[in-house]
């Protein structure tokens, strides 16, 4: 064989694989690239001057480098935790607030609120006695000691806060309901009063049973519970100021290991949320998650977001991806100048969580008076609606809109997927509805600004006013 035929077979050879690379390359880029995004982005936006008001609608185009403020990058191929829901708390205070308006106005109140067709809130809580925000203090077994709870009633929820669950669930009948005690009856604690104290270890086996009575005795009045904590803020007693108890980790464990069985026993699906209390302690939920026999029966860890910070969270679930999360206490403070406008901050909290596994968000009280009330604690929170306590009139809190741009359109089933940021001034999240459409929440609480949405080669340039959230919707 000549040098130069050789060449030319080399060439050949070299010229052939190259085009088998290019070839693999090309589909190697689109394997790893997002489909391309189907229609214009629906727009939503509350700023200074709209309420979740629907803006005009932006095209995806060829992505082209230009340069924006921040850029935006999503992947809808990384999948994370499906999402339960979104809602509030039906404390005493927020069902006495509701009872006070008239039936014609709270019917379109709780269609606004509840309905799938509106703001869509399905994840509530309910307080098993009476929690800070309640007219009165009382448990469903008040005086002397009863260990076989021969006084047990929910006699005092039949007036108003049975009827109010009744009415939500009716509007919305995906309406998911977990209940929290702030206090077990004050037979049961050290201190022998509802307000601050301890729990008597000796009574954990009673304190199962009375859950177990209450969930059937719910469920009898037609209001099953789908989940229950065993106490709200395990790790305070508020300093006597109103219902609390502290129950410490190994009385906890110890709970769950006396009410699972028993609500195996009693045939009865209601799931069991540990801890109720805040990000610093995800080191307790660890701890509890590693004990066998409360990951049995407790698969799932309550959070609320007064002190620490949202990304313990992952902490607890890198030592436990398989446990569910759930925020389940936050809300605002009426004394607040920007109570009616803090939207960015409740949208960022919103989108932190969701970044950290939690897989529904529950706001503190529903609704309240201008004046936080009723109220037998010390703080001085706000509603996600204010109920004026003399004309009725009905107002909405900064949180009332945040929960706008996430709860009409991230509903219970969507899967949470990959977004970045290349700035941290932008908090963002994304996910993908069982419909298989597309949502990207974004909030800016700074200066206006304009940010590339990316998503494969296609991109879309979105203005952020100032202080606003905006939810953007694809196919």
């Amino acid at each position: 064989m000549t040098g130069e035929s050789t060449r030319r077979d080399f060439l050949k050879i070299s010229a052939a694989a190259l085009a088998a690379t290019s070839t693999v390359a090309k589909v190697a880029h689109a394997a790893s690239s997002p489909a391309a995004p189907a229609g214009k982005l629906e727009v939503w936006v509350t700023n200074a001057t709209s309420r979740c008001t629907r803006a005009e609608a932006i095209a995806w185009k060829p992505r082209s480098g230009a340069p924006a403020d921040a850029v935006i990058t999503l992947d809808p191929a990384k999948k994370f935790q499906t999402i339960l829901g979104f809602g509030g708390a039906f404390t005493d205070a927020t069902c006495y607030m509701f009872n006070q308006l008239s039936s014609s106005e709270r019917e379109k109140l709780f269609h606004e609120m509840f309905h799938p067709s509106e703001l869509g809130l399905n994840v509530c809580r309910v307080c098993m006695g009476s929690s800070d925000y309640s007219a009165s203090v009382y448990s469903y077994d008040d005086g002397e000691v009863d260990p076989l709870l021969q006084r047990f009633s929910i006699a005092h929820d039949r007036d108003y806060i049975l009827p109010i669950l009744r009415e939500a669930r009716k509007v919305n009948p995906e309406l998911f309901l977990f209940g929290s005690p702030w206090s077990p009856p004050g037979w049961m604690k050290a201190n022998g009063s509802m307000f601050g104290g301890s729990m008597r270890r000796r009574y954990i086996p009673n304190y199962a049973q009375y859950f177990i009575k209450f969930l059937q005795a719910y469920a009898a009045e037609g209001v099953p519970m789908q989940a229950v904590t065993p106490q709200n803020e395990v790790d305070t007693d508020q300093d006597g100021r109103m219902p609390a108890c502290l129950f410490p980790q190994e009385y906890e464990i110890e709970f769950v290991q006396n009410l699972g069985p028993l609500l195996e026993k009693n045939g009865l699906n209601t799931k069991i949320w540990i801890l109720d209390h805040n990000y610093n302690l995800w080191g307790r939920a660890v701890c509890e998650l590693d004990n066998p026999f409360v990951k049995k029966y407790a698969n799932a860890v309550a959070w609320h977001g007064y002190y620490g910070r949202a990304d313990q969270i992952s902490k607890a679930h890198e030592y436990h991806p398989e446990a569910s999360m759930h925020w389940t206490e936050g809300g605002p403070d009426y004394t607040q100048p920007d109570y009616l406008t803090d939207w960015a901050k409740w949208s960022g909290t919103f989108s932190d969580v969701l970044r950290n596994w939690c897989e529904s968000i529950t706001a503190w009280n529903l609704a309240l008076d201008e004046q936080g009330r009723p109220n037998i604690g010390p703080f001085s929170c706000g509603g996600v609606v204010t109920i004026n306590s003399q004309s009725k009139e009905i107002t909405r809190s900064g949180q009332y809109w945040a929960f706008a741009h996430f709860a009409r359109f991230i509903k219970r089933g969507a899967k949470r997927f990959d977004s970045q940021s290349s700035s941290l001034d932008v908090n963002h999240i994304a996910a993908e509805g069982a419909d298989g459409r597309h949502v990207l929440v974004l909030t800016n609480p700074k200066t206006a600004r304009t940010v590339s949405v990316q998503m494969g080669d296609n991109a879309a340039e979105v203005r952020l006013d100032e202080n606003s959230v905006t939810t953007l919707l694809w196919g």
